[in-house]
């Protein structure tokens, strides 16, 4: 007997939210957030048709073909996912939008249009997928790589980080959360919570990436392998890991995670009487959490106040992409009378 699925409240069941199976490594970080979104917007009830996948370039710019496949989506060049978010929205601004990045695709080349974005206040919930690497060309370090860390191929980082959080609340978004792609629960509440936000939600969720290398010298190792070997073509393999999950945990309360390189990171939730409306505080909080070697999670500030760009843009209930082309076009004779002024 088949399993009835059970429907939300516009009709549709979870597996309406799914889209194509996932292709990057087992144990990604990624692939658990993409999960989250399915539910949450199941949860929400939303529409597919009424929402928009929007992404960079990355193993995080992938994971839009992994969630709402009968959402429209859109893969934009490296680093230009908000300049093309921002046109998207301007012409249909009642859209729900939701932009998946990465620590390079946000953190380097797309630093300067990420801060556009949070300056003109775009409606959309932007989800970097912070690794620390290039993932797709090899693991070289990204923007966000703590300072000293040590990779076998690409060395040591000898650069301080840009931290994602203090980007975001020094330009002035009104919504700034980081989380870790394991905590399943903080992610799905922070993603409902940005997706009802009436302006720019940023969330910079953690997310290890899973990589591995061989030191074997015998000659059935990878490494004897790729000494003596002709390559046809550049392969790489990565052996698959379990997700890293952890349990709920307390408010005010840490909790060590080792990832799967036998490195431990030390998460710590934000306290239960945590006010995030103070801009400096969550300055100062993130600063201190940095300082005592952990990072903080939740939600880090909030400010409703500021107006979008659709509402500063004075747009009324009709998109700009619905308008007919009398009212988006001046007429033969408004033209005439410009160009005579020229005469």
């Amino acid at each position: 007997m088949d399993r009835v699925q059970k429907l939300n409240l516009v009709g549709l069941s979870k597996a309406d939210y799914a889209a194509a199976p996932s292709t990057l490594c087992k144990g990604c970080g990624h692939n658990s957030i993409a999960n989250q979104i399915i539910q949450v917007c199941y949860e929400l009830s939303l529409r597919p048709q009424d929402v928009i996948k929007l992404s960079g370039i990355g193993c995080s710019s992938k994971s839009p073909a992994y969630f709402l496949g009968q959402s429209h989506g859109f893969n934009s060049l490296h680093g230009r996912m908000p300049a093309l978010g921002t046109g998207a929205l301007q012409a249909n601004h009642t859209l729900r939008a939701i932009g998946v990045s990465g620590d390079g695709d946000t953190g380097s080349i797309g630093l300067g249009q990420f801060k556009h974005l949070v300056r003109r206040n775009v409606r959309m919930v932007y989800i970097v997928e912070n690794n620390g690497v290039y993932g797709l060309t090899k693991g070289q370090f990204s923007a966000t790589a703590e300072y000293g860390q040590v990779l076998k191929y690409a060395g040591r980082n000898d650069f301080p980080p840009i931290d994602v959080c203090v980007e975001a609340i020094v330009a002035g978004a009104g919504f700034v959360a980081r989380s870790f792609a394991g905590d399943a629960k903080q992610v799905r509440e922070l993603l409902k919570a940005a997706l009802s936000f009436r302006g720019l939600a940023v969330l910079d969720i953690i997310s290890p990436c899973v990589a591995f290398n061989d030191e074997d010298d015998s000659r059935k190792s990878y490494a004897w392998g790729r000494a003596h070997e002709k390559a046809l073509q550049e392969l790489g393999y990565i052996p698959p890991q379990e997700e890293i999950v952890i349990e709920d945990y307390d408010p005010g309360a840490t909790r060590v995670v080792e990832l799967h390189d036998g490195s431990r990171l030390t998460l710590r939730k934000l306290e239960a009487d945590y006010e995030p409306n103070d801009r400096l505080r969550a300055l100062e909080r993130i600063q201190r959490a940095e300082e005592q070697g952990e990072l903080v999670t939740g939600l880090l500030f909030y400010d409703d106040s500021r107006p979008s760009l659709a509402e500063v843009s004075g747009f009324g209930p009709t998109p700009l992409s619905e308008l007919p082309d009398h009212l988006l076009r001046p007429s033969r004779d408004a033209l005439e009378g410009l160009l005579a002024g020229y005469a």
